[in-house]
Formats: structure tokens, C-alpha cells, sequence
């Protein structure tokens, strides 16, 4: 334990800045009472930095840079910008049962090319019976429920896929944390080192997270700064229908969704949602109109309904 050293610090669950003495307001994001104490235990560095080396434009510009991997899936290219972006760390959000783990399986069946999906909730028997009701093809496929931070950039680094899947990030941990998965410093953390690896081993990652009840991103908030793209997975438990929409993209345009359809089968695109939301309209009932609504750069048709009645009083009200 010679080589090993401890700090501890202190973490705001708001926006996941740390500081060296406890406070009962965080200094950065002025919220009260989101500190906590944290403990990180690593190897004392004792070799010189490694430095990268720099490289020309030229150079970076003749390699192919913003090479991007089809997702074989046209709703989820259009809502990235034309694919998934080598090199890229990407977050896909939404509440427990909308589809967040049926739609990264579509992703790993469409891309045609070697994906590996870490399944830190569920067996790799649990993954392998939904991919096979929902028809995902199997080949260039890897399973693993390993949960351990290092364990995962093993797989990484001995399976050497185009596309790393993480569902979720709240279930990966860091060992060398004194902290629970799922924490503000565990996610943090893993965030980050996700990150790196993306950028060094020029490998698309997807990390699958949680909401909170105010339909956030569970964990600090750095987790959404520090990832290149992220997407939310909106649905309702009434209907069949989810909507995958962008709200940051480093690369591609922001507010684009992509319309899905939820069956037995899985996840199948929508390709024209006008049609379905306007479908049940009757032509002959007064008080609706249709309004055409430009979400990103698709315009959608829906029905705008309204009724008007008389008021028994002096002034008019607006509902």
C-alpha cells in the first residue's frame, strides 16, 4: 500500500465540481446542500508525463477525419447528423422501459460491424434472448455484464470493436473509488475515462443513463458537458410511440428527433408520423385545425384542437 495515496474531496451532485473543504452552498453552482465527501485511491505517479505528440492539419486532415458508422437505422443517422462519429462519446437518456436498450441493440445489428455491449443490469442470457426476439442479427456481436471500469477497457482492448455500448453508466464502477455505482464521483469518473479511451482508441462509445424524476440525466451535471452528443428517449406508457431528440450534438445539427414505433418486434421507424398523428381527425368536427410544426429540420403535421363559449361574466378568460 506504499504506492498508494488517498484524497479526499468533496463532490456536488449538481454539477459535479469538487472542492478540498465542505460547504453547505457549492461555490459553482451556488446549490445548497449537493456536497459530499468522496475518496479516490490510486498509484502515485511516479514516471514523467506522457506527452502527445502535435500533428498538422494536413496530417489530421489525410487520415479521414469524421469518418461516420451507419447505423443502418435512417431515424437514429438523421438525429445524429449522419451516423455515429469514430472517436465519439455519446449519451442516450430517457425513464426506465422506453426502449433505451432495444434501441442500442437495433444500433449494434445495423452497423454491420463489430460492436461490444456491456450489460452491467442484466446476464448476458437476458441480452442474448431480447436480441433474439427482436431479430438482431448476432454476428460481430459481443456480450459482456462485466460492471468493473477496468474490466470493460480489457474487453476493449482485446475485442478491439468499432462501437462500445455501456447500459448503463450508473452500474459501472471504478474499484479504486470509495464510492457506491451510480454515485455523483463514480459517474464522474467513469464519464471520464470513457472519454479518453474514445478520443486515444478513435472507437465509438454509447453510454446508456438514467433520469431522475425531473427528467434529467441522473448524476452530475458534467456527465452531459463532457460527452459529445446527447440524446433523449421520450415515450408514453399509453402509446406505442418514442421520439429519440437531440438536444447537444458536437457534430451534427441539435433539436433533431427520429419517430419510432414499439411492437413485438422491437423498435421500427416511423417514416411518416404526419399520417399517424393526424390519422384519427374527422373532417366534419368544428374547433380543430391542422398546424404544420417544424421539429429540427422535419416538418410534422398535427391537429391543434379548441372550443369557444360564451361567458357569463364581464371579462373573457383564455384556458
Amino acid at each position: 500500500m506504499a504506492n498508494l495515496r488517498q484524497k479526499i474531496a468533496y463532490l456536488c451532485s449538481s454539477c459535479g465540481d469538487d472542492f478540498p473543504k465542505w460547504n453547505g452552498q457549492c461555490p459553482s453552482c451556488k446549490e445548497w446542500g449537493t456536497l459530499s465527501e468522496f475518496k479516490t485511491t490510486g498509484k502515485k505517479n511516479n514516471k514523467a508525463l506522457e506527452i502527445r505528440d502535435s500533428r498538422s492539419l494536413n496530417d489530421v486532415l489525410n487520415t479521414n477525419p469524421g469518418k461516420r458508422l451507419g447505423t443502418g437505422i435512417n431515424e437514429v443517422d438523421r438525429v445524429l447528423g449522419g451516423g455515429l462519429l469514430a472517436g465519439s462519446l455519446i449519451l442516450l437518456g430517457g425513464n426506465p422501459g422506453v426502449g433505451k436498450s432495444t434501441l442500442a441493440l437495433h444500433i449494434c445489428s445495423g452497423i454491420k460491424r463489430k460492436a461490444l455491449y456491456i450489460s452491467a443490469e442484466e446476464s448476458e442470457e437476458q441480452v442474448a434472448l431480447r436480441s433474439k426476439r427482436i431479430s438482431v442479427d448476432p454476428d460481430n456481436l459481443f456480450l459482456s455484464g462485466e460492471n468493473d471500469l477496468e474490466g470493460i477497457l480489457n474487453h476493449l482492448e482485446r475485442i478491439q470493436p468499432d462501437l462500445l455500448i455501456i447500459d448503463s453508466i450508473q452500474t459501472v464502477m471504478n474499484s479504486q473509488l470509495d464510492s457506491l455505482p451510480g454515485s455523483p464521483s463514480q459517474i464522474r469518473d467513469c464519464g471520464q475515462r470513457l472519454l479518453e479511451t474514445a478520443k486515444q482508441k478513435n472507437v465509438a462509445i454509447l453510454i446508456v443513463g438514467h433520469v431522475t424524476k425531473e427528467g434529467t440525466i441522473a448524476g452530475p451535471k458534467m456527465l452531459e458537458h463532457m460527452v459529445d452528443t446527447v440524446l433523449y428517449m421520450e415515450g408514453d406508457d399509453r402509446y406505442d410511440h418514442r421520439l429519440l431528440r437531440s438536444v447537444k450534438n458536437r457534430f451534427g445539427a441539435t433539436h433533431e428527433i427520429g419517430i419510432f414505433q414499439m411492437d413485438e418486434n422491437g423498435l421500427s421507424e416511423v417514416i411518416n408520423p404526419s399520417e399517424i398523428f393526424i390519422a384519427e381527425r374527422s373532417m366534419d368536427i368544428a374547433g380543430t385545425s391542422i398546424y404544420p410544426s417544424l421539429e429540427g429540420t422535419r416538418p410534422i403535421l398535427l391537429e391543434v384542437q379548441a372550443l369557444v363559449s360564451s361567458a357569463s361574466y364581464g371579462t373573457h378568460r383564455e384556458m
